[in-house]
């Protein structure tokens, strides 16, 4: 490859290069801070729905979360759907049947 091919070159693999770290690594970063987030969730936690809507978490399974976003009213919430966890609750004991 001669020089000027490789001059030429050199922009395209720059502008590559600083697409990766202004925009590809941070958020990948950010999406790895988030799934570890939403695998610590548990009983009692302040939580923010991608929808908007804020209420706390009741029961916590495998993929899913029960989520009180009013005075008894309970709702089913796949655990992707948390945008952000507000407040970390007390540490609860093991999920049960009463919940």
């Amino acid at each position: 490859m001669d020089t000027a091919a490789l001059v030429q070159l050199l922009p395209f693999v720059a502008i590559f290069v600083l697409m990766y770290f202004l925009i590809i690594r941070p958020q990948q970063k950010r999406a790895k801070e988030h799934q570890a987030q939403l695998n610590a969730v548990k009983r009692n936690d302040t939580v923010v729905l991608s929808n908007g809507m804020i209420g706390k978490i009741t029961r916590v399974e495998d993929t899913q979360v029960m989520v009180e976003i009013a005075s008894g009213v309970n709702v089913p919430v796949v655990k992707s759907m948390i945008a952000e966890v507000r407040t970390k609750g007390e540490p609860a004991p093991a999920n049960d049947k009463a919940a």
